[in-house]
């Protein structure tokens, strides 16, 4: 009798959701310009630290200003910090171009300006792809011809699912440090309220719940807030899954159904291709209050 009511119990027990943390823009992007390299080592220390074990990846740029001031030694040191905590690594395009602004042909070679340290760091040539600005090509011509190189240079696409506003709040918090702790608590707000927003229309889109792909940045207010942002998943009800995991769910092989300049989730894709009408209600904003501290000198 007690094994058929464990076994009942396990039957009826909620299958754990599954979220794939990305962090983009490494070796640093988006909240500050600093160049120093003892600064940019102690953030992705933190950062690295926090994601032990979570089979997360972070996407770099080996050419940005940034990877640029530090030099490839320094660089190779930090992508080495990811790898030597068991952290994957993709490309993310040498210097972070806007598609939509460049010629195809300039766009792509950027692609692979970027391969020679990504596998250097990796031992091999990085398998997946993140487009920048999540743009995928403005027009038919440029996005099939993009989709054409990737699948020629056998990189997989890495979509997102839960886009969100962290680098504004990003900004406010190197900006303001007197702020820091209030603009944390309002950031942590702001990505579970981004979280539950597409956990909701994910369910309206592909019609359950789906491995989500969270997107973040590279940069210290990430590091000084993952454990807590972690913990909050966590309390979700997420375990965390490596981005060929979640790509192996049903959901991603969804047609995209948007071509354009922008830049947005998957999900608002998928919905395009199906013909699914927006819910009237906008994916959360930065409050007022942040986007004055984002907006405001330092």
């Amino acid at each position: 009798m007690k094994q058929l009511l464990l076994l009942a119990a396990l039957t009826l027990s909620p299958q754990p959701r599954q979220i794939v943390l990305t962090i983009d823009d490494l070796p640093r992007g988006g909240d500050v310009s600093t160049t120093d390299k003892q600064a940019i080592r102690a953030m992705t220390a933190k950062i690295v630290n926090a994601l032990k074990g979570t089979h997360a990846i972070g996407f770099a740029n080996p050419g940005s200003e940034k990877s640029d001031a530090l030099g490839p030694a320094e660089l190779q040191h930090i992508l080495q910090m990811w790898r030597a905590a068991g952290l994957d690594l993709g490309n993310h395009t040498h210097t972070h171009p806007n598609i939509n602004q460049i010629p195809l042909a300039e766009f792509t070679a950027d692609i692979t300006a970027a391969e020679p340290a990504l596998t250097k760091a990796l031992g091999t040539k990085p398998l997946y792809f993140r487009h920048p600005f999540l743009h995928t090509g403005k027009d038919p011509e440029s996005r099939a011809g993009l989709a054409k190189f990737l699948a020629a240079s056998h990189y997989i696409a890495a979509p997102v699912t839960v886009d969100n506003s962290d680098y504004i709040y990003a900004r406010a918090y190197a900006k303001h440090p007197a702020k820091a702790n209030e603009i944390q608590q309002a950031y942590l707000l702001h990505i579970e309220q981004s979280v539950a927003f597409f956990e909701q229309r994910a369910r309206e889109v592909a019609g359950s719940d789906i491995p989500q792909i969270l997107l973040l940045h590279a940069n210290q207010l990430n590091a000084d807030s993952l454990p807590a942002l972690l913990k909050m998943l966590r309390a979700r009800g997420y375990e965390f899954v490596s981005l060929e995991q979640a790509l192996r769910h049903p959901a991603y092989q969804l047609e995209d159904g948007y071509t354009g300049p922008g830049g947005f989730s998957w999900i608002h894709r998928w919905a395009k291709a199906k013909g699914i009408p927006g819910t009237g209600k906008g994916e959360p904003e930065p409050p007022k209050e942040i986007m004055e501290l984002y907006s405001k000198p330092q």
